[in-house]
């Protein structure tokens, strides 16, 4: 059974969407991973430093859990994004996605905001 190759499946019509679709998801993908080893960093250096106030030592656990859940949060609304795209992209029918974007922002800077907080207040004199 070969294929014809001049039949076209409807998501080759859309090829360069799709395409665009993929990367931005891969994307996503990196950006969540990069949260990860924010908290995994902040987490590193206070146990390997001689940081080990009370305070440091629930932000530097905080950060961690953070951004380990922001991680998560941004892998799962990529990938829920990437199929509602490509099924939107297939239909003609493609919006963008503003309340998504805004909401996984605003988690991004908390998380940087906290690792802004525990630097600031964990400085040794």
């Amino acid at each position: 059974m070969e294929k014809n190759p001049d039949s076209k499946t409807l998501e080759s019509q859309y090829i360069q969407q799709h395409l665009a679709n993929e990367r931005t998801f891969l994307a996503w993908v990196r950006t969540a991973l990069a949260l990860k080893g924010i908290g995994f960093l902040a987490t590193s250096l206070h146990f390997t430093t001689l940081m080990h106030e009370h305070y440091s030592y629930t932000l530097a656990i905080t950060i961690s859990v953070a951004s380990f859940t922001a991680g998560l949060l941004i892998i799962s609304t990529a990938l829920y994004l990437y199929l509602r795209n490509r099924k939107a992209i297939n239909a003609q029918q493609f919006t963008s996605s503003s309340v998504a974007i805004v909401s996984i922002s605003i988690v991004v800077i908390l998380v940087l905001f906290l690792l802004l907080t525990y630097f600031l207040t964990s400085s040794t004199p």
